[in-house]
């Protein structure tokens, strides 16, 4: 008798729930049914995320009932908002893989608006070190999902407060796992050609394969860094916003390393996949704020895909992320993510220019 290998299961329903949260959010952005509202930190928020994560969460507990659950969205807004609520149910309850084993894994569609509500606030665990326990970002990357540029729907799966699963779906990536990452990448990125699923199992590599709106494709890719020789070479990603990582430092490691190009800006955890396939290679994330603490499902698949690809992420004090903490990396600040060979320079880079330890 032959045994998977662990997490097989919970490999397979990640991928499909996140292939399937894509089609919803592709079908909101062509639509242009994009109405926003404020969160009380007055990000903005899409039918998008709510819609995601309800089918996100409703796949979950479908397969695993008994998991805990730490995502990004609440419901408190679409209880008082019956417009809105009902633009996001519509979606919802249309939004199918096209087939049906597929859809038979995850467990089928939700029931009615009253069940929408109370799948998406099913997300308010409070995480920690013990158990399983899964993270959800329904849309990294707002702003960049709004105006066509990079996005990403993020699951991660985690034991005892370690990452075991991460799933990233990039529809507006390349597919191609051999194109380098360009300039103008964060916007008008809607072409065909487009939209790609990466992963990862601890221990077991990580992947890439193309988007789909049915069963997974057979076409996956083992994935892993590109190997940096000379660091005058690398492609540096960072966010788009200021306010999310600070671009003048990151300038200044920049030409510390001696690194010619320019950075390549974009939004999401696209920007974990990008490095984990080769197609850029260092992604900083700077503090801007010290009182400022990193939410940890913006970080945990993306941080074992890269890790399960040949990388090291750190923050920058050279720490590993801690996701036993809660919701929060509350004892981490920023993030380091690189090729193994390199990490170490590029982390020195950081701290001489952040003046840390000095």
């Amino acid at each position: 008798m032959v045994t998977a290998p662990p997490y097989t299961r919970e490999l397979e329903v990640a991928q499909l729930a996140v292939q399937r949260a894509t089609i919803l959010t592709r079908r909101v952005f062509h639509e242009k049914a994009k109405g926003t509202v404020d969160k009380n930190d007055k990000s903005p928020v899409t039918i998008g995320d709510f819609g995601a994560q309800a089918l996100v969460i409703s796949a979950l507990k479908h397969n695993f009932p008994g998991d805990a659950i730490v995502a990004e969205e609440e419901a408190a807004q679409l209880k008082e908002d019956a417009g809105l609520r009902e633009t996001i149910w519509g979606l919802v309850k249309d939004t199918k893989l096209d087939d049906d084993q597929a859809e038979q894994t995850l467990g089928g569609g939700i029931e009615s608006v009253d069940s929408m509500l109370e799948l998406i606030d099913l997300g308010n665990s409070p995480g920690g070190s013990r158990g399983r326990v899964w993270t959800i970002d329904p849309i990294d990357g707002t702003k960049g999902f709004l105006r066509g540029g990079q996005y990403a729907v993020c699951l991660g799966f985690m034991v005892d407060g370690e990452v075991r699963v991460g799933v990233l779906g990039c529809p507006n990536l390349p597919v191609d796992d051999s194109a380098r990452l360009t300039v103008d990448i964060g916007s008008n990125a809607t072409d065909r050609g487009r939209g790609v699923i990466f992963s990862a199992v601890e221990h077991r590599g990580a992947d890439s394969r193309p988007l789909t709106t049915g069963a997974l494709s057979p076409d996956s890719k083992h994935i892993g860094m590109r190997p940096v020789e000379d660091l005058a070479t690398a492609t540096f990603c960072e966010s788009v916003e200021p306010g999310h990582s600070s671009h003048h430092d990151q300038a200044l490691i920049s030409r510390r390393l001696g690194i010619t190009g320019p950075s390549v800006r974009m939004d999401s955890q696209a920007k974990y996949g990008s490095i984990a396939r080769g197609a850029g290679d260092i992604y900083l994330r700077l503090p801007v704020k010290a009182s400022y603490s990193e939410k940890i499902w913006d970080h945990a698949a993306g941080d074992l895909i890269v890790r399960e690809s040949g990388g090291q992420v750190t923050d920058i004090h050279g720490k590993r992320l801690d996701f036993s903490l809660g919701r929060t990396l509350a004892n981490n600040k920023g993030v380091v993510a690189a090729p193994l060979g390199v990490h170490d320079r590029v982390l020195k880079a950081v701290q001489e220019v952040l003046k840390i330890g000095q």
